[in-house]
């Protein structure tokens, strides 16, 4: 049996995989899902990392991280603490020794990419800030629903840290990435894993909450993966 620790992205609300845990559990494995402090302005990525730990059994057995969007900056603290067997990223971000989360947009070139990825589909660069079209196009009308009525705000205190590790760990890493990611573009997804890791990822159907909108296809990668 492999456990998978589940990390969320912004909020940090542990909600985020609940299509994907019971998948993962009908196929004999434990999920756990971490619920983070991240509408706490005193919690960091250390407190994050400990959220993850803490969640888990003292003895997981064989560990797989899974670290979603700003899960990224977690999922390696975490399989580093705990000697992790992988680490898997879906549609996340990577950071570099140094790096604070803040910095990692303008270093990637989110902005551009994210703008360019509009232009192509033939979206309005300039629109208003729309958070079902940027987050939630391809998520289920009743689970978007849900998640506009709950969530936590994300506090800016981790995004002014520096990413605690001196290196990426030396633990398998597997790069999953959402098609039609509209915050993430999956060319800026590849070339960063490319730049960093050294990985190209594997392409899944869906947006940037794919746990939410296809979870059958996110625990399928995961298990084919394990």
């Amino acid at each position: 049996m492999t456990t998978f620790a589940l990390i969320p992205g912004a909020g940090g609300d542990a909600w985020y995989w609940h299509r994907v845990q019971p998948i993962l559990e009908a196929a004999g494995h434990r999920a756990v899902a971490a619920e983070l402090p991240g509408d706490d302005p005193a919690a960091g990525w250390e407190e994050y990392a400990n959220a993850v730990t803490g969640a888990l059994p003292p003895d997981p057995g064989e560990l797989v991280v899974v670290g979603q969007s700003m899960g990224g900056f977690t999922a390696p603290v975490v399989a580093q603490r705990r000697g992790a067997r992988r680490i898997v990223l879906l549609n996340a971000m990577i950071p570099r020794p140094g790096e604070t989360g803040g910095a990692w947009w303008d270093n990637v070139g989110q902005a551009a990419a994210a703008r360019a990825y509009a232009v192509e589909q033939g979206r309005d660069p300039d629109a208003e800030f729309d958070l079902r079209e940027l987050f939630f196009h391809d998520v289920p009308a009743e689970v978007t629903e849900r998640a506009m009525t709950g969530g936590k705000e994300q506090a800016d205190t981790p995004f002014g840290q520096v990413w605690p590790l001196d290196a990426w760990p030396d633990i398998p890493t597997t790069v999953l990435t959402g098609a039609d990611d509209r915050l993430f573009p999956a060319v800026l997804q590849a070339r960063v894993a490319r730049e960093r890791l050294g990985r190209t990822p594997a392409v899944l159907p869906g947006g940037h909450l794919i746990a939410l909108g296809h979870p059958e296809a996110v625990a399928a990668a995961l298990l084919a993966d394990h």
